[in-house]
C-alpha cells in the first residue's frame, strides 16, 4: 500500500525523524487558519502540497509557497481538485516552510532482482532519482544492507561517506538514517524514500517530503495500517474482493476470469486476449485477475462469482480450474452450489474448463446439473474462444 505524503510524515514523526509541523485540509476554506498555525515559527512561510500518489506534483503546479494565510487559501483553491496524471488532488497538506541550505537523497527499498535491501543515497536531492541515476550514476550511492542488522550507526556512515558526504555532513545525518531504517522495519515497509532530506541554514537536518510503501502481507501486525488506506479512491469492486479475501483486480475488458492459482490466472488471461484478438477483433479482453486458490469451495466460487458478476462491463466469465489439492468434482459441486446462492443474481453465461485430479467426475457433475448458463468445454483455448464469442455477441 503507498501512502499519501501527510502519511509517510507521520510515520517518520511517529519513529523520531525530525520533520516540520503540517496540517492537512481538503476545504480551501480552512487553510488560512492552517497556514496560520503551522506557519507560525516559520514567518509565516508555508508550502501548500497536493496529496496524489504520483510524482512530478511541483511541475505539475501542485506544490506551491505562500506567504500569508491568504495565500495560502488561494494556493489550495488553485490546487483542490486539480488532475495530476489522473489523479485528483482531494486534499493538500501545508508545511511549515524551511530556509534550505542542501537537499538530499535517501531511500531504503526490497531490491527483489537481488532479494536483498538497498539503500539509495545522493548529495543532489530534490530533482528526478531515475534522471540523475541514468544520466550520472556515480552521483547515486547504492549499499547493500542486511536485513538482520539494519542501518545502524556505522551503516549509516558508510551510506553517507559513499555518496561523499563530508565528515561534518555525515555527523549531522546518520542519525536521521537511522530513525529511517526504524520507520522500514517497525512499520513493515518495502521503501521508504525522502527527496529531499534538507540541511537547514542553521545545520538542521529535515525530512521535507516522504514516500512510504508498506508490505500488506504484515497488515495482521500493524491494526493502524487499515486506516491508511485511501477507501475513497479504491475500486468499489476491488474493495467488495479484498473484504472477501479474494485475490482480485479490476481490468477494463468483459470476458470475467476466475482462476485457481496465480500462473494459471495469468495463462488465461492472455489465451483470452488471444481469442479476442483472433475470433471477435478485439471485441472481447480480459475483465479482470481472481485467484480463488486451491480451496475452490462453493463460498469461495461464490463470493468469487458474486464480484465478476457484479461489473457491468462483464459479458461472459470464463472459469479455469486445474484440479490438484481440491479436486475437479469438489471444484465442480461448488460451481453448481454457488449459482444456487447467487441465484437470480447470476444472469451471465459461464465457460467451465476443468482439468486434472478427478477431471471425469467434475465433468459429469456439471453435465448433469445442466445449469442453462453453463458451458463445459475440454480445452483451455477452446473455453477461451467460447467465452470471447459470448462476450463479443
Amino acid at each position: 500500500m503507498d501512502l499519501f505524503e501527510y502519511q509517510a510524515r507521520d510515520l517518520f514523526e511517529k519513529h523520531g525523524v525530525p520533520v516540520l509541523a503540517a496540517e492537512v485540509v481538503t476545504d480551501a476554506a480552512d487553510a488560512a487558519a492552517a497556514a496560520e498555525r503551522v506557519g507560525a515559527d516559520s514567518g509565516g512561510v508555508v508550502v501548500v502540497k497536493a496529496q496524489v500518489k504520483v510524482g512530478g506534483r511541483g511541475k505539475a503546479g501542485g506544490v506551491k509557497l505562500a506567504k500569508t494565510p491568504q495565500e495560502a487559501t488561494e494556493a489550495a483553491e488553485a490546487i483542490l481538485g486539480m488532475d495530476i496524471k489522473g489523479h485528483t488532488v482531494n486534499a493538500v497538506m501545508i508545511a511549515q516552510g524551511a530556509k534550505i541550505a542542501e537537499e538530499y537523497y535517501f531511500s531504503l527499498l526490497l531490491d527483489r532482482a537481488n532479494r536483498s535491501l538497498l539503500a539509495m543515497c545522493s548529495k543532489e536531492g530534490g530533482m528526478d532519482i531515475e534522471t540523475l541515476a541514468e544520466e550520472r550514476p556515480e552521483a547515486l550511492a547504492r549499499v547493500a544492507v542486511d536485513a538482520n542488522t539494519g542501518i545502524d550507526d556505522v551503516t549509516a556512515r558508510r551510506i553517507l561517506t559513499e555518496a561523499g558526504f563530508e565528515t561534518s555532513d555525515v555527523d549531522a545525518i546518520a542519525p536521521a538514517l537511522v530513525r529511517l531504517w526504524d520507520v522500514y522495519k517497525g512499520e513493515d515497509a518495502t521503501l521508504v524514500e525522502v527527496n529531499p532530506l534538507v540541511k537547514t541554514e542553521d545545520g538542521t537536518v529535515l525530512a521535507l517530503d516522504g514516500k512510504v510503501t508498506l508490505d500488506a502481507n504484515a497488515d495482521f501486525r500493524h491494526e493502524g495500517h487499515a486506516d491508511l488506506a485511501d477507501t475513497e479512491a479504491a475500486d468499489p469492486l476491488e474493495a467488495k474482493a479484498a473484504a472477501l479475501g479474494l485475490n482480485y483486480v479490476k481490468l477494463d475488458g468483459n470476458v470475467g476470469i476466475i482462476g485457481n492459482g496465480a500462473g494459471l490466472v495469468m495463462s488465461t488471461l492472455d489465451v483470452v486476449a488471444y481469442a479476442g484478438e483472433e475470433h471477435t477483433a478485439g471485441a472481447a479482453t480480459p475483465a479482470n485477475f481472481l485467484d480463488i486458490g486451491g480451496g475452490a469451495s462453493a463460498e469461495v466460487m461464490a463470493n468469487g462469482l458474486d464480484v465478476i458478476l457484479g461489473d457491468e462491463q462483464v459479458k461472459s466469465v470464463f472459469v479455469n480450474v486445474f484440479g490438484g489439492i481440491t479436486s475437479c468434482d469438489a471444484v465442480a459441486n461448488g460451481i453448481v452450489s454457488a449459482l444456487q446462492m447467487l441465484g437470480d443474481d447470476a444472469t451471465k453465461p459461464l465457460v467451465v474448463r476443468l482439468d486434472g485430479n478427478n477431471v471425469e467426475e467434475g465433468r459429469r457433475i456439471l453435465a448433469e446439473a445442466a445449469h442453462p448458463l453453463v458451458t463445459i468445454e475440454a480445452t483451455m483455448d477452446g473455453a477461451a474462444r467460447r467465452a470471447a464469442e459470448l462476450a463479443a455477441n
